[in-house]
Formats: C-alpha cells, structure tokens, sequence
C-alpha cells in the first residue's frame, strides 16, 4: 500500500496533529511547513523530478533524529532523509505526503583523531570541511566529489561517492570506519568501530551506499591520509577522444594506478573555459586527459616520464605538468567547474552515471556518439576515465515540450549500453529513482528479491525512503504518468 501511495498518495491528514510532536523535539524553527518555504526542498541536485513534502524537519541531534524517526514509525508516516541537496539520482526526492528529515543543521567535526588518522563528523560536515580541519597537520580526507565543496558527509555515505582520486583510494566505503545510525523504528544502534576492521557481519559496508532505505548515519567515523610527499599533475591533449581512451588503458597496463585519471570531450572543454577561464584546455583538442601522480618523489619522477611517453605515443599534441600546488589546482579548476559550466552552454542538462570497463571505452564512446545524433541531443562527456565512470551530461531545454520525456529515454539508453558492456548503472550517484526501473538491466529477480530481504530487516514497513533503488511501479512508463499527474496538480495550486 505505500509504494503505491508515493505516486497516488492520501491528503496528510496526520499533518496537524504531528506538527505539534515534532515542534517538542526540534523547536517551532525546526519545523518548516509553509508551502513557498517548503517549495526549496522539492527536489535534489536533479530537478527533472519534483514533489513538495508535506513537512520538513530540522533536527541537530541523534536523539532529536530519533525522536523523529520514532513519531514517524509510530503514526506510519514515509519519510526521506536529505543531506545538502546535491545527489543527482533523485534520492531524496520527497513524498507528498511524507516528512522530510533534513541533517543540514548536523555539522559538527565531533572529534579529530591525528594519531589514529580519524575524525568523526555528524552528517550534515560539508566533505571539504573534513581536509581543511587536518590539512595545516599534513592530513586530507581523500573521496572528493565534484561537489565537494557543497556536498555533506552524510549524503556522501548515503550515496557511497566517489570523486576524482577514487581510482587509486576508493570511495566513500573505503574511509567509513564506523557509523552511528538511528534506523526506522527510531533505535539507536553503532555499527563498524575504530578500525577499519571489525568481527561480525560488516553493517557498515552494508549502510554506505543505502541511499537511506536502512536509517539515518547522525555520526560518522571517517579515516583520513597523510599528504603524499609528491604530487604531480599532466594535462595532455589530443585530436581524438580515442587516443586518449587508449592512453587511460596503457598507463593501467604499464603498472601504474595514477591517484586521478580524468578525460574531457571538446564541448566540455570549451564550456569550462568561457566560465572559468584556466587558459590551461586547449580549444581545439577533441579531448584533454588529466592524469595525477603522488607518492614519493622519485615514484613520481619515474611515472612522469613512463606517463607521458605514453601520451605520446598515443598521438598527444602537447603535455603540460604541474608540481606546485597553485598551477596544480589551475590544471584541476576546469574539470571540477565542469557540471557547472554546462549550464553556459545550455538551459538545462541531465548527467548520467554508468560505469564501464576501461577496456570498453573507445567503443561506449562512439556509441553514446551515436545515440545522442539518433536522439538529436548534444552530450558533453566528462568522466573518471581511470575507472570508467562515464558522466554524460545531455543538454536539452525544458521549455522545449517533450524534451525531458527524451532525454530521460536517451539517459535509460546510455544506461543500457553501460551494462551491456560488462559495467554498472552507477558509479557513486546512486540509483535513486532515477535509474531503479533499469535495476533489473542488471540484477535478476532473484538478487532484487534479496535486496529487499535486507532492506525489511530494517524496514519492516517500509517508512524509510519508500519507492527508491527498486523497481517500484515495475515499468518507467507508470513512473512518468505519475510525474505527469504532479506536474497537473502542481500547475491547478498556482
């Protein structure tokens, strides 16, 4: 009954009434409930898909979290946990008849550990925070996702992110030691401890990347790195977006894991250099590869050289490379600008987020090449090549009539092609809404059967993010009448 609820929902009558419990736990300002103020929450870094919750709550502590959770649990109200608002799968879409349990207000650096390279952060720390708390001490914190500097810890581990320098340390999974959690029934359980690892069932590696079906994480216990002694950065550009695929394999090949590995396509190089200016991308390439190095000096010094022969011989025009942490954060600026620049270039843009073997790359691109000529849609791609986390990213105009409706179809279809080529439907975005009418691309029912097993475990009656990750309605086509259905009862309150 709620799943199907979350696309025909019931009018919140519970809303009055609740209103005053949840005002005891968080204070009147912790509880937002006016319909404009409550139009900022509709939707995630991904505003294809909107819907305004019934009421947000503000909570600044575990057991405010709990309390919450528990009001929810004991009058069976849905309810969906929000970070910063930067997830692009639509993970925290609301439900209108749902509460909104937003941790912005949790960030706190609760303890910074530099014996034990540890820090426990409450979930609403913005990811960057974490680096500039250790940094003067020789420490960062190593995921580092385009968004980092607006992203929070907790949607991070919700979402299990990833970053330019996941090829060589990993994603948000690899740096949870542990996590303090407040499941649906408003319990309070720890999970995972002070070292990476722990007896027993690893809950945590099953929480990150639950993308909040299973609880809420109030407390997160993070590892941090020290600073390598050498880094070292190459931007290398060429007039084929094929070379430098083959360069990415090569260096793989040659035995070297580079801490970063990212290509960029001509659309987008040109797009981050009207907004951000490097002077670094040259315009005329089809493509650049930035590729970073760390470690000890003389590693670095003899992967240099290896690197760059490489490029070369793969057809690079011209290498640049930076030591020195100001030309390296020049070299970087553009493709952390990257999403951003593409609204330069056109109203709107929709990014998808497959993952494929490296080896498959030349031949995933030209096909993506040839789908956006089918579909008439321009695709700017920018991805961490090293481990074959494409981001296509579709511009289109929503004023346009039927233009999501397509490149929602032309995402699906990149998606398809991604698994088809022995890859995955994400790589650190999530699945979301987004993308859950194409989990059984990739999982048969047996394993989506299994999935669910888990997810009753905590979620016995499915109050926790309900309709995400899993194909529920079971076909795309029910889940677009149903946003078409929002979109006109939207269009008759104003």
């Amino acid at each position: 009954m709620l799943l199907k609820n979350i696309f025909n929902p019931p009018q919140n009558q519970w809303r009055t009434k609740i209103i005053g419990q949840f005002e005891a736990v968080v204070g009147k300002d912790g509880v937002v409930r006016r319909k404009d103020e409550l139009l900022t929450y509709e939707c995630d870094g991904i505003t294809g898909y909107r819907q305004r919750p019934a009421l947000v709550v503000l909570p600044r502590t575990t057991e405010q979290v709990a309390a919450v959770v528990k009001i929810c649990h004991e009058n069976e109200i849905p309810w969906v946990a929000r970070g910063a608002g930067t997830g692009l799968s639509g993970g925290a879409l609301p439900l209108e008849d749902g509460v909104l349990i937003v941790t912005a207000r949790m960030k706190q650096i609760l303890k910074v550990d530099l014996d034990n390279q540890r820090v426990i952060v409450q979930p609403g720390v913005i990811n960057n925070w974490v680096t500039q708390a250790v940094n003067g001490a020789g420490f960062y914190y190593a995921p580092d996702p385009s968004s980092q500097i607006i992203c929070s810890i907790g949607g991070n581990v919700a979402e299990n992110s990833g970053g330019v320098h996941c090829l060589k340390y990993g994603v948000t999974t690899n740096h949870v030691l542990g996590l303090k959690l407040v499941i649906p029934d408003g319990s309070i359980i720890d999970v995972g401890g002070p070292v990476q690892e722990m007896p027993g069932y690893d809950l945590t590696g099953l929480f990150v990347g639950s993308e909040g079906t299973l609880g809420i994480a109030t407390e997160i216990t993070i590892s941090i790195l020290k600073v390598p002694e050498s880094i070292c950065v190459l931007l290398a550009d060429f007039t084929s977006i094929e070379a430098a695929g083959q360069s990415v394999a090569d260096i793989i090949s040659a035995g070297i894991i580079p801490a970063g590995m990212e290509i960029m396509d001509n659309l987008s190089i040109n797009a981050v250099e009207d907004v951000v200016a490097t002077g670094c991308y040259p315009r005329d390439a089809d493509s650049i590869l930035l590729v970073e190095l760390d470690g000890l000096a003389v590693e670095v010094a003899a992967n240099k050289k290896r690197v760059a022969e490489i490029c070369q011989t793969n057809g690079a025009r011209s290498l640049t490379s930076a030591n020195d942490a100001e030309t390296r954060y020049k070299l970087w600026k553009g493709r952390k600008a990257a999403f951003a620049a593409a609204g330069k270039v056109s109203a709107n843009y929709f990014v998808q987020d497959g993952v494929i073997p490296r080896t498959q790359l030349v031949n995933v691109l030209r096909e993506i090449n040839h789908l956006s000529e089918k579909y008439g849609y321009r695709v700017a791609n920018v991805f961490h090549a090293g481990d074959g986390n494409l981001h296509p990213l579709i511009l289109y105009d929503n004023k346009v009539a039927g233009a999501w409706e397509e490149v929602e179809e032309l995402g699906g279809e990149i998606l398809k092609l991604c698994v088809k080529s022995g890859g995955s439907l994400s790589g650190e975005h999530g699945i979301g809404i987004d993308k859950n009418c194409y989990m059984p691309e990739m999982f048969n029912e047996i394993d989506l059967e299994t999935m669910q097993y888990i997810r009753s475990c905590f979620n016995p009656k499915g109050l926790a993010n309900p309709g995400k990750m899993f194909p529920t309605p079971r076909t795309c086509g029910e889940a677009a009448n149903a946003r078409k259905l929002e979109e006109f009862k939207d269009a008759e309150l104003y």
